[in-house]
């Protein structure tokens, strides 16, 4: 006896077309799934590594400090021992030993030592005196400096372990070059500081060296060590006086405790070896080590009193605000996309359980069990659905940097066990008992079941409460969940099951004048739209609409987010472009500036920043004298408080003024005579602004620069033009002395630095053209489902007396409601979603990332993300309907007579 064929290998063989698709489809949506997380999850590192490679080193630093005095309660023999270069090596070893793993420690530039606590100050009359007196200096006895620096002359300092005590009265030391040109300093000078008790110290230079890498932990956590700086005394005013440094070599750190010398260790944090994942752990780290069970710990094992700061607790916690923040607008687009790619698999399984209606009641009617068939069709489908996830899964982990395995995996294997599920359960509901023919379930006629209306005022229920969380607690501080970001999505689904509800009464409408029309087209098109089916009539509408309203929602996101940044650089700038100094610019300067290709106007203003209103307060408010013509133009392009330039022109003895807020307050609008600014003048404020161009934050006073008594050249250039950033205008401040030039481009891009917001960007711009592949799917789909049916129709009408051309029109208007119905209704619930949706949201994190406000940035309907993709469906499914009615009209009648036959 001949054996049976296996079932799965014949129907691959049957239909390897369908197939090959399925497993492309999978393929993409597996891909998509387990690339999501991994894209989160790398380009958050990225941003946790950017935050701390950007805050200076004496703020990410973690710091220790141990005084010895306090530590070993007088033991005399204990204290020498706290400073020696052996004890501070161990010690430094045990902090690294108990930092956890998470924290990843860059040993090249940690470094520790010993130092001075407060500078000294030296004796020596040779040493430059500035007004504030003779110089000061830190000792230093940090390790390693022979590996951070070269040698520019002489010999590093030297000393035997044990041969330096506190009593030791000459020691070697080095200074950088920076420090040797600003005090004078040659190999072979020597210095004196004074100690609490017995002869000064005396410090002998032995070399200079110069640092390498100077910016980075080492050098930069105390920058005095490699540049001297101004220490100013407490007098009025403040005089300057130089504050260098001494280095020791770490065998002379003993000595330092004549000087109230302490012990430290600075630990360098490795932003290349930060992970999102490790960032709960390393902020528990920093804090225990602050004040908690690991500082408990290193007291015990270190130094009783041993004390920590550091600032990267504090970046840790901003950038964990900036991200939760972002996490919940992310989850909008994953929600979005996950919905459509869920129908469009639902539809998959649905248009193959229709293609073999007909085969499965056969296998039924003959016995099969709906068990028995619905596993046949579980393995036939599991073969490319599987496939598909793993190559998916692994594509996934090979293109996205940083993808972590456990969630990829997760995520795949949640896209093929919906994939593989479809079919099996759908063809197992249709065929759950043998029927010979199918029931009628024309749209039209379809009424909901009590089941139906349940589930639906179930989702309606879940859709009110995420809207009304969402409104309610908003975004902006991370506390959002996944119903808060599935709020557009049940928005969508509710709009399509309520478009469902309302479509066939539009039909009906429509029907009624195209009926009483001589041509059979119009009707017989829209009589077939009624005519077809329910179920499928929902899921490409629910994928419609639901991609719809992502790719409104997440174009107005990215609008949003634009617009926030245009207003947060102009608020800045104040114009295209400014230039400022210190002291006045030449005259000459705006009219160069004025006639430079690319530039359109220029507004001269004077500032000067400690306007006295002789009020008796000292809030610091600043004056802006400028031409009022050029300077309302401005204002008015801008938008920064417009106003008329008549305004403020003097028609007599006293100046207008525009003013902001408090300084309108405190002048109480009545002529009030305040200055200096070369003479007193006296102003009334006649308008309120809250913004101006030439000010972005703090208070100000507006007048007309003729109106000042003297002569005032303008300080500030605001320049305003299309193309000012090509402008020439570097040289040209070049030439006007020690000026600067601010671009509004430049700084535009200053907020698009965090790999946090670029990384968020992409994937909402990912996720819209994600939005878009499906629905386009959804569209062929829909056509696909209903293509052997067509062609049937069509050949009986052409048998009929019907042309091609007629023919083909009717198959394109057959698809138009719905197609309109859902690009109206995607239009639509994507504008009420965001009205509903924008108060909850605030864009400013995303925007910005903390580096200005804006206050609350609202999220705002954007015409294009609604308008565009909703013309786009339109074209896209009057094209594939034009494309199958070609194809559909070039098949022969006979042959189109029996393809669909279904009696």
């Amino acid at each position: 006896m001949k054996a049976t064929a296996p079932w799965v290998r014949t129907r691959l063989r049957t239909a390897p077309g369908s197939a090959a698709a399925l497993l492309l489809l999978v393929l993409v949506t597996s891909f998509l799934a387990a690339a999501f997380p991994g894209a989160v999850a790398a380009y958050e590192s990225r941003g946790l590594r950017h935050e701390v490679s950007a805050t200076s080193p004496d703020g990410s630093v973690i710091q220790l400090s141990s005084d010895p005095w306090q530590d070993v309660d007088g033991e005399p023999e204990k204290i020498f021992d706290a400073l020696e270069a052996r004890r501070l090596t161990e010690n430094y070893q045990q902090i690294l030993a108990a930092l956890p793993k998470s924290l990843r420690v860059d040993t090249g530039q940690s470094a520790y030592g010993a130092r001075t606590r407060k500078p000294v100050a030296a004796t020596d009359t040779w040493l430059p005196e500035l007004n504030g007196g003779w110089p000061v200096f830190t000792l230093s006895a940090q390790t390693a400096v022979a590996e951070h620096s070269t040698p520019a002359s002489g010999r590093l300092p030297r000393a035997t372990a044990g041969s330096v005590t506190p009593a030791t009265e000459t020691v070697e030391a080095a200074v950088t070059s920076a420090t040797a040109r600003a005090l004078r300093i040659k190999v072979g000078s020597t210095i004196h500081v004074p100690r609490a008790n017995g002869a000064p110290l005396a410090v002998r230079v032995t070399g200079i060296v110069e640092p390498l890498r100077p910016q980075q932990s080492y050098w930069s956590v105390e920058p005095v060590l490699r540049t001297p700086t101004y220490l100013h005394t407490p007098d009025q005013p403040p005089l300057p006086y130089w504050h260098g440094a001494l280095l020791l070599a770490p065998e002379a750190a003993p000595v330092l405790l004549s000087m109230g010398g302490e012990a430290y260790w600075r630990v360098a944090p490795d932003p290349a070896g930060m992970d999102v994942a490790d960032l709960s752990r390393i902020t528990q780290t920093i804090a225990s080590l602050e004040q908690g069970p690991l500082l408990s710990a290193l007291r015990t094992e270190v130094a009783p009193q041993l004390e920590t700061s550091t600032g990267l607790d504090d970046v840790l916690i901003e950038f964990d605000g900036i991200r939760a923040a972002i996490n919940p607008v992310v989850a909008v687009a994953a929600f979005g996309v996950g919905s459509v790619a869920g129908v469009v698999l639902l539809m998959t399984g649905g248009l193959a359980a229709s293609r073999r209606h007909h085969e499965l009641s056969l296998l039924r009617s003959r016995g099969g069990s709906v068990r028995g068939i619905a596993g046949r069709l579980l393995s036939e489908v599991a073969v490319p659905v599987l496939a598909g996830a793993a190559l998916g899964c692994a594509l996934a982990l090979v293109v996205v940097p940083g993808g972590r395995t456990p969630p990829a995996l997760l995520a795949s294997a949640a896209v093929a066990l919906f994939a593989c599920a479809t079919l099996p359960l759908r063809a197992a509901f249709l065929h759950r008992r043998p029927r010979l023919h199918g029931d009628r379930n024309d749209l039209v006629r379809a009424r909901p079941s009590r089941r139906r209306t349940v589930a639906e005022l179930t989702l309606l229920v879940l859709t009110v409460a995420a809207v009304t969380a969402l409104r309610r607690r908003g975004t902006s501080d991370g506390d959002a969940d996944a119903l808060i970001s599935a709020a557009p999505v049940l928005l969508g689904v509710i709009a399509a099951l309520l478009l469902v509800r309302l479509y066939p009464l539009p039909l009906r409408l429509a029907a009624l004048p195209v009926a009483r029309r001589r041509g059979a087209v119009g009707f017989l098109s829209l009589a077939r739209a009624g005519r077809s089916s329910a179920t499928a009539t929902v899921l490409p509408l629910l994928a419609l609409l639901v991609a719809l309203t992502t790719v409104a929602f997440g174009g107005s996101v990215l609008s949003g987010v634009a617009d926030a940044r245009d207003r947060a650089s102009l608020a800045a700038i104040g114009a295209d472009a400014r230039i400022d100094a210190d002291q006045g610019l030449p005259d000459k300067l705006a009219g160069t500036v004025r006639n430079m290709a690319g530039v359109n106007d220029v507004a001269p203003v004077y500032r000067d920043f400690d306007l006295d209103l002789r009020d008796g307060r000292l809030d610091r408010v600043t004056l802006l004298a400028v031409d009022p013509d050029s300077y309302a133009r401005l204002a008015g392009r801008t938008g920064l408080g417009p106003f008329r330039a008549a305004e403020l022109r003097k028609s007599s003895g006293v100046l207008p003024a525009l003013a902001s807020p408090a300084v309108a307050e405190r002048l109480r609008g009545r002529a009030t005579e305040i200055g200096p600014a070369d003479g007193p003048f006296s102003v009334r404020v006649d308008k309120v602004l809250s913004t101006t161009p030439a000010v972005s934050d703090g208070d100000f006073l507006v007048v007309d620069a003729a109106g000042l008594p003297g002569r005032h050249l303008a300080s500030t250039l605001l320049i305003s033009g299309p193309s000012v950033a090509d402008a020439d205008l570097e040289p040209a401040a070049r030439a006007a002395g020690s000026a600067i030039v601010k671009l509004r481009s430049a700084e535009r891009d200053r907020f698009t630095t965090s790999p946090v917001q670029s990384g968020a960007e992409r994937i909402y711009a990912v996720a819209a053209a994600a939005g878009v592949g499906y629905a386009v799917l959804a569209l062929v789909l829909s056509l696909l489902q209903t293509s052997a049916e067509r062609t049937a129709l069509l050949g009986r009408l052409r048998t009929m007396g019907m042309t091609r051309r007629q023919g083909r029109r009717l198959l394109i208007l057959e698809n138009l409601p719905q197609t309109l119905l859902a690009a109206a209704g995607g239009a639509l619930v994507g504008w009420v979603a965001i009205l509903l949706l924008a108060p909850g949201i605030d864009l400013g994190r995303l925007a910005l990332a903390g580096q200005a406000s804006l206050g609350q940035v609202r999220l705002r309907a954007d015409p294009v993300s609604l308008l565009l993709p909703a013309l786009g469906v339109v074209a896209i499914a009057s094209a594939v309907a034009a494309a199958q009615a070609w194809l559909i009209t070039r098949r022969t009648t006979t042959t189109e007579l029996r393809v669909g036959d279904t009696r």
